[in-house]
């Protein structure tokens, strides 16, 4: 009897029968090589195209660009800026902050 109760209880599955391999998914349904539907393109420092090398902590306009709402400085890979910039950038930001002339966090 105990023998029949492991049979019985080992053939039940509870989870998801694996009978194969997943089904393909449908066409145009995105992440797939067939299914892009944005092309996206390389970003360019904007710097490097300019040819600026000095960037001045007085510009506040510019350097508003490179923060967020939040006040949290915008990371190089959505920016597009390349390294040596973005430690440019981000130097200004500290200098601008420190002497008010950007604001630390966002205003409640």
């Amino acid at each position: 009897m105990a023998e029949e109760r492991s049979q019985s209880t080992s053939s039940t599955s509870d989870g998801p029968s694996h009978s194969g391999p997943r089904p393909p998914r449908p066409a145009g349904a995105g992440g797939g090589p067939g299914g892009r539907k944005f092309f996206r393109r390389k970003k360019v420092c904007k710097f490097c195209v300019e040819k600026i090398d000095a960037i001045p902590y007085r510009d506040v306009r510019l350097l508003q660009g490179f923060v967020a709402e939040s006040g949290k400085i915008v990371p190089r890979r959505l920016t597009g800026v390349c390294t040596t910039h973005q430690r440019r950038v981000t130097r200004a930001i500290k200098q601008a902050r420190n002497i008010a002339l950007l604001p630390f966090a966002q205003r409640h």
